[in-house]
């Protein structure tokens, strides 16, 4: 895939001097982020040092470019915070992508070094592992094309994704905007972060805002309920929960958890909280589930921290919304998109967020009005898993929809077997995108005008004719 087409500038794609400045300062003793073990800031500055040695051995200097493709570790944090010191721009790639994934993005963005784990330990479930880092220069790689410090997908991949990019301004800008939300962690208190730190809420909420306010950042040591509650426990200072809807249903699922007297909220984001789960989350553990809307081109945009205000959310200090027909609309100075796009997606100063809504002095979102949904708090394009699955050379047609989970209705090629088509999936798909049920029909149904059914209770009904004469074929 080619790289995105953009002139060089022969200036930093950061101001190193935020990360400093807004990030990093604070009592060197002061504790600000546990994963095994407690890290103060001293030791974060040291391991920031020292990371960024790495990058400038492999040849990144102010205005490169680098791939960050780490799990949630010291050595992800480390990395992150020298590449912006170094005056970098750093992509974030997920690191439970596959690596065809990968390379699609690496081609996208063009990055100049890239790092990414030689070894990992830590059980599947851990919050964190501890990382042996490899730090490669990269063939082909481009410096900088804008002064963007940060660079993200839309779908955390390739293909039908978008290319995000943010300033160090624009960042400090939502810090500021949590700043202004007395709910929110401050110094003297701790954050159990739940959400991946890949993508908006987990990095700019979760670990940037700590870092920024000196609040005390905790990755559990198991993402099990159990797990999640004793990380609360562990400290009696007042904490707070990020995640997403989903580990707000796994930890009321708790049929009798002990107290937590000094839980204080929890705040969840990425996608719609079904309606019971606020009630049963008070009943659970008598503090508000808080409720959070943004998107990776923005950050965060409304909030309900308290729970008063569910399902509305009010809008953030200094952004302008509007809606306009039914869609949501976000005031911004540039697009932050890089490379080709979407033309309908920015138009005269106003990104249009793809989501329906209602406004008045409260923000109501009524959900996605584009291909996107979120699969446990992570962004997946139905599109992009569409065309990954029609161009596998033993499907001829098929159609991906989202029905509690992702659903791929697809017919085969001559000869072909469906384990051919799961084989292929788990080497370009990552697991949070592939199908939840992958139905095979001899031809999927089609418009008198031949166009391919996109109706749910039409393939439904094809599925159900197909297994019933599968059955009278069996009773012959």
């Amino acid at each position: 895939m080619a790289g995105v087409d953009l002139p060089l500038v022969n200036q930093p794609a950061v101001n190193p001097e935020w990360v400093d400045d807004v990030l990093l300062g604070g009592p060197g003793d002061a504790v600000c982020v546990r994963l095994d073990r407690p890290v103060d800031r001293d030791g974060l500055r040291g391991e920031v040092a020292e990371r960024a040695a790495q990058l400038r051995a492999a040849g990144l200097v102010a205005g490169g470019t680098v791939a960050l493709r780490l799990p949630p570790s010291l050595a992800y944090i480390g990395f992150l915070f020298a590449a912006w010191r170094i005056g970098a721009q750093v992509s974030l790639l997920d690191h439970r992508l596959t690596q065809h994934e990968v390379d699609g993005a690496l081609d996208r963005v063009a990055a100049q070094v890239v790092v990414e784990a030689a070894e990992t330990t830590g059980h599947r479930l851990c919050g964190y592992a501890e990382v042996v880092a490899r730090v490669s220069a990269r063939e082909g790689g481009r410096p900088a094309g804008t002064p963007h410090a940060l660079v993200q997908f839309s779908s955390g991949s390739t293909g039908a994704s978008k290319v995000i990019a943010r300033t160090a301004e624009d960042l400090v800008a939502e810090l500021a905007r949590y700043d202004r939300l007395p709910e929110f962690p401050k110094a003297g208190e701790r954050v159990v972060l739940l959400s991946s730190i890949v993508h908006v809420l987990g990095l700019v909420g979760g670990l940037l805002n700590a870092m920024h306010t000196g609040a005390e950042l905790v990755f559990p040591r198991r993402l099990t309920a159990e797990g999640i509650l004793a990380a609360v426990a562990e400290s009696d200072l007042p904490t707070t929960i990020i995640g997403v809807p989903f580990h707000a249903e796994l930890l009321t699922a708790l049929p009798d958890p002990a107290p937590l007297p000094q839980l204080r909220r929890m705040i969840v984001a990425g996608e719609l909280v079904r309606p019971s789960v606020p009630t049963r989350f008070r009943e659970r553990f008598g503090v508000p589930l808080g409720t959070m809307y943004g998107m990776t081109e923005v950050g965060m945009i409304a909030t309900d921290l308290d729970g008063s205000r569910w399902p509305s959310v009010e809008p953030a200090h200094g952004l302008r919304l509007r809606v306009s027909a039914g869609e949501l609309w976000i005031a911004m100075a540039d697009s932050p998109y890089l490379g080709a796009q979407d033309p309908s997606r920015f138009v005269d100063g106003w990104l249009c967020t793809k989501d329906a809504a209602e406004l008045d002095d409260l923000l109501t979102i009524l959900g996605r009005l584009d291909s996107q949904v979120s699969i446990g708090g992570l962004k997946v394009d139905l599109t992009e898993v569409e065309q990954t699955i029609s161009g596998l050379d033993s499907v001829r047609e098929a159609v991906v929809l989202h029905d509690a989970g992702i659903q791929a209705y697809v017919s085969l090629t001559d000869g072909a077997e469906v384990e051919q088509v799961t084989a292929a999936l788990t080497a370009t798909l990552a697991p949070f995108k592939r199908p939840r049920r992958l139905v095979v029909l001899p031809a999927l149904p089609r418009t008198a005008t031949g166009k391919v059914v996109r109706s749910a209770a039409a393939l439904v009904a094809a599925e159900n004719a197909r297994a019933a004469t599968t059955e009278r074929e069996n009773q012959r």
